[in-house]
Parts: C-alpha cells; structure tokens; sequence
C-alpha cells in the first residue's frame, strides 16, 4: 500500500493511495496536466486509476475533477450533498450521470482492494468527509479541511499507520495577516480549518507504536509556514499529555507544489 501527496496546500490538493492492484485519488483540486504528471511520477497512469474520493466541493479540492474523470471515465464518490454541488459548477463542464457514486459517511465501500470509510468533519460545505482507506491490516487516512476535531475524529483516526492530517494555519499569524475580519472568523471557526497547535494536540490522541508517517497538510500559502506548522505540531506533541515524543515518528510536510515522499507500507 502506497500513500503520496501530488500537491497539498490552500491553493489544490490531491493525493494517492493504491496498492498494487488499485490506484485511488483522494481529491482533484489542481490542474489535470498535474495530477497526470504526478501520477507518472510513481508509475501510474490517469487510466489506470480505478476512481477518486471527494471530500467537499471547494475548488481546491476539484478544479481538475471534470476533465479527469470525463477523460478516464473514472468513477467518482461523495455524499450525495457534495455531487449535488459539484454538478453546479459551470467550469467543470458536465459528467455522464453513471461515474457519480454517492456514498454514506461510516459505511465502508470497496474500490477493488481497498475498503474506504467516510467520516463526517465540520467544514463550511454541503457534507464534507473525510476517508479511511484500508488494504489487509494497513490503513492510512486523509483528514484536512476540519474546523475542530472531537472524539467521533480522534475515534476515526485511531490504529493508522499513515496519516495525511490538515495544519492549516498559524493562529496568531492569521490574526494579524490580510485577510478581511470575516474569513478569518471563518477559519477560525468550529467550520473552518484547523490550526497548527489544534493539529499537534489531535496528533496527541490517536500516535501509536506502530504509527509509520504523518503528513501535515492543507498548508495556508498566506498564513503558515512548513518550517512553523512542522515546529509548533512537534512542541505539543513533546508538551502533550502522551508518553511519546515527536522524534519518536517520521513527519513531515506536504508542500504544495512539490510531491512528498512515497510512504510505502
């Protein structure tokens, strides 16, 4: 089983998961020509994919579902809020009604090998998700766009042995950035997207012994940088109520423009 971030970031993400048998997209919010690139990367081509995972309807996470999924007539899964809205917007052009597959957060769905578990978060979208993607015993997870995390989160992301997880923006930073007062208190929000120090603390709840990476995701190009989400998550582990040290782990940062390594599990 495989997991790579192709791009992760406020401006479009998009990451892999697939073993050897099926390849799984898990959003198409940068260009197609990217994600192909990206996928050529690691040996895959756009169609072999077997399907991508949507977690909400804002552009960074499917400007490049429509010519992608037209292209490969791949199949595409989200609730059925989030393809209600996908299918309004104009630029995406317009899909052939049988690639839409509407899922049901806390029920697993099989894509070849892989099982997929949605699970709901706090975001300001129709019915956003995030996905638990299992193969054997290895699971791995993608967990961005959350205004906070509670314990039906820290229960979803309990067991991994890789986990993508959102540290979006540092709070002072954003509070003192160029963003007009209302999107910040979006951001800020219980439906926004959760902050380097919320990220370190939930980090703290579901670490294990057997943990093999952690990515930090879904970075503010404005309000974050990967040296500071990547300090400040450290500090709360070593500072949080956990027997475990961040040294004792493998993390890193998921850049935006840039693939992250291949966590092979």
């Amino acid at each position: 089983m495989r997991l790579v971030s192709i791009a992760s970031g406020s401006s479009g993400n998009c990451i892999y998961i697939g073993s050897e048998n099926t390849h799984l997209l898990v959003d198409a919010g940068i260009s197609n020509k990217r994600i192909e690139a990206g996928l050529n990367e690691i040996g895959v081509k756009g169609s072999e994919l077997d399907g991508v995972v949507i977690t909400h309807e804002h552009s960074d996470h499917v400007k490049g579902l429509g010519i992608l999924a037209r292209r490969h007539h791949m199949p595409i899964y989200s609730t059925r809020e989030t393809i209600e809205e996908i299918q309004k917007i104009s630029g995406l052009g317009e899909y052939p009604a049988e690639l839409f597959h509407p899922i049901e957060p806390d029920v697993d769905f099989a894509v070849g090998d892989l099982t997929i578990q949605a699970f709901r978060i706090d975001h300001d979208a129709a019915n956003p998700v995030a996905y638990r993607v299992r193969q054997g015993r290895k699971s791995v997870a993608v967990a961005t766009d959350m205004g906070h995390y509670d314990q039906y989160i820290i229960d979803h992301l309990q067991g991994l042995d890789a986990l993508l997880l959102e540290s979006n923006h540092d709070v002072r930073m954003l509070e003192t950035g160029p963003y007009p007062y209302y999107l910040k208190r979006r951001i800020l929000s219980d439906h926004g997207h959760l902050s380097n120090d919320n990220a370190g603390r939930l980090l703290t709840y579901v670490l294990h012994d057997h943990m093999k990476k952690i990515l930090l995701g879904h970075l503010s190009q404005t309000n974050n940088y990967p040296e500071l989400a990547f300090e400040t998550v450290k500090l709360e582990i070593d500072q949080g109520d956990t027997p475990y040290q961040a040294s004792d782990f493998s993390i890193a940062v998921a850049r935006r423009d840039v693939m992250s390594e291949i966590v092979t599990l």
